[in-house]
């Protein structure tokens, strides 16, 4: 069962965010690029002959690359738990684009094994997927064979100069880093364009929810929701080029419990962490839900995060 609702909000002074059902084992600490992998890439109209090839800043961390890249020998767990989003956000996304998806040129960057892909796809996007992962873009072309592929990064976009009607940025912004990011989005996006972030976020006013962040952060040794506290247009942004606007669309899906726990086991910090302790984390954590859930199945609850921003290049705006 899905249900969702949305409004929208102008950029708060302090973000605010919630964390998702084990998401924030994704988020780094610091902004900073998601390690580059080479590859060949599929044709498509909007991709530069003259690409600059990917590299990490000089600054990223070994952990934060190891992170990265523990993605690809997870794909196919990812691609058969993580939650999709609903078409609520879709609806959100037309209507702050004030054009509608079928027709419209549009990269998605990060797409990973393609879950915000399919999506754009289905409303009849002219969608284009930027992927730097071996195994995720082994795992997209494999559910998506229709649908082209090139390899590289939010950070040095192997696109054209103003091609893209819209860019989007499904669960990946946060693996970049803003102050190359950000002009590589206004490189690519054509005069009048939108420029779409978003995050899935578990609703922290749900109690099993809270419960469990708790539980995870006691896991790992730090407060699991400290960086998605942070997430909004300030930390999505720091140089306040954009002018980023944030909506949240709320919604839910009924899965079984050891579902709920392979989407939690797909997130990169329980990829990179210590096998025997992970799995004597899910043993008790699996005995909790039954225990609170008799029937075997858990209602996740999101709030989407959604930031935008229309014609990002067309006025500058300052921090």
């Amino acid at each position: 069962m899905t249900t969702s609702s949305g409004t929208a909000t102008p950029e708060p002074s302090q973000p605010v965010g919630s964390q998702p059902v084990g998401s924030p084992c994704d988020l780094p600490r610091s902004s900073h690029s998601r390690s580059a992998q080479s590859g060949s890439a599929q044709s498509g109209s909007a991709l530069s002959h003259s690409a600059r090839p990917p590299s990490a800043p000089a600054d990223s961390l070994p952990a934060r690359s190891t992170r990265a890249r523990s993605f690809d020998a997870a794909a196919a767990r990812y691609a058969a738990h993580r939650p999709s989003y609903p078409p609520a956000l879709l609806d959100a996304l037309e209507e702050l684009a004030g054009r509608p998806l079928a027709g419209t040129r549009v990269a998605d960057i990060g797409a990973g094994t393609g879950l915000a892909t399919a999506l754009l796809h289905a409303r009849g996007a002219d969608v284009i997927a930027v992927e730097p992962g071996d195994g995720m873009a082994a795992q997209f072309r494999r559910t998506l064979p229709d649908v082209p592929i090139v390899r590289g990064t939010g950070d040095a976009l192997p696109l054209a100069d103003d091609t893209v009607d819209v860019l989007t940025y499904a669960q990946s912004w946060h693996w970049t880093d803003p102050s190359r990011s950000v002009p590589e989005a206004l490189r690519v996006l054509r005069p009048g364009g939108t420029l779409a972030l978003w995050w899935n976020t578990a609703a922290l006013d749900v109690p099993w929810i809270a419960e469990q962040a708790e539980r995870l952060g006691r896991h790992f040794g730090r407060d699991a929701t400290e960086e998605l506290r942070r997430l909004g247009p300030s930390s999505a942004d720091p140089g306040g080029r954009l002018g980023l606007v944030r909506r949240q669309v709320r919604w839910s899906r009924r899965v079984p419990v050891d579902t709920h726990l392979a989407n939690l086991g797909t997130h990169s910090a329980f990829l990179i962490h210590d096998e025997t302790r992970n799995t004597a984390f899910f043993a008790e954590e699996r005995d909790r839900l039954l225990a609170r859930f008799p029937d075997g199945a858990v209602e996740e609850t999101y709030e989407v995060v959604l930031l935008t921003a229309v014609d990002p290049g067309a006025h500058p705006h300052t921090a």
